[in-house]
């Protein structure tokens, strides 16, 4: 099973060339980051884990361009986002940042989604937030229009929609990994199965009782059950965690390094280092 890594990277951590040289040369697999626009002060919505809103969400990098830096300096690391937002980006553009991305690493990147928890960063970019999950399905098929072989219109029900186009480059692999975020549940395995390769459930809570609805959900639409891949997100690791999640069929896990600086970072991964 792969072992990667997830950071809140922002101006005050560890930078991302300095931790993606660390990760590579100790051997983990990845490095997904996550992504806030930004946080509207008003903070109308919760914190989903209670409390107050850390300090980090609102100071993060984008994840795209810290991840550049990470595959400039690398040879191997995979390099992922857990997740991006895609309904608060221009989907041709968003299409062309990721496919630049993937060439420029040799196929290395993952496309984490998500449709996000805080209201007022989504209107902020326009957003119904009743309609954001069919948005996003639309939004995802126009960038796979946009990366097959030939120009590719497409016209969706929600107002998305692209010429037949010429634009390079194309992703290395013809499309990325895609990996769908979320709580589990009937709408989002349906989403699953139809649009991704898998599911990154936070934290991989509950894994056992919701593994078999998405299994079922997911050869229902067709797909080869050998070809689910299942990827929990921001895992505080213990050895038997890891074994159950191996034993599940996770071929990869993501650990959740602290939002720190140099110091503190490599001393957790020093530790991270006896599950590899």
């Amino acid at each position: 099973m792969r072992i990667s890594t997830t950071i809140f990277l922002t101006d005050e951590t560890i930078s991302p060339v300095r931790l993606a040289r660390e990760l590579e040369q100790r051997g983990f697999a990845g490095l997904y980051l996550p992504e806030h626009t930004h946080i509207p002060v008003s903070r109308e919505t919760p914190y989903p884990a209670g409390g107050e809103l850390p300090r980090e969400y609102a100071r993060t990098l984008d994840p795209l361009v810290a991840l550049g830096q990470a595959a400039a300096v690398t040879e191997h690391l995979g390099l992922g986002t857990g997740i991006t937002l895609i309904t608060q980006h221009d989907p041709i553009v968003l299409a062309k940042q990721i496919a630049t991305l993937d060439h420029l690493s040799g196929g290395r990147f993952t496309l984490g989604l998500g449709f996000g928890w805080n209201r007022e960063e989504a209107a902020d970019h326009g957003v119904d937030w009743s309609t954001r999950r069919e948005l996003g399905r639309d939004r995802l098929d126009l960038m796979r229009a946009l990366w097959a072989p030939g120009p590719t219109a497409y016209e969706g029900e929600y107002g998305e929609s692209v010429r037949a186009s010429e634009v390079w480059p194309k992703p290395a692999g013809g499309a990325p990994r895609v990996l769908l975020g979320g709580a589990a549940g009937p709408r989002l395995f349906a989403q699953i199965a139809a649009q991704t390769d898998g599911w990154m459930p936070i934290g991989g809570r509950g894994l056992t009782e919701s593994l078999p609805v998405l299994r079922e959900a997911w050869e229902k639409a067709g797909r080869a059950p050998d070809t689910l891949q299942l990827v929990p997100y921001a895992v505080l690791p213990s050895p038997g965690k890891l074994a159950h999640y191996e034993e599940l069929g996770c071929e990869e896990v993501v650990l959740q390094l602290p939002p720190g600086d140099e110091r503190e970072v490599l001393e957790v991964l020093d530790g991270y280092a006896r599950y590899l």
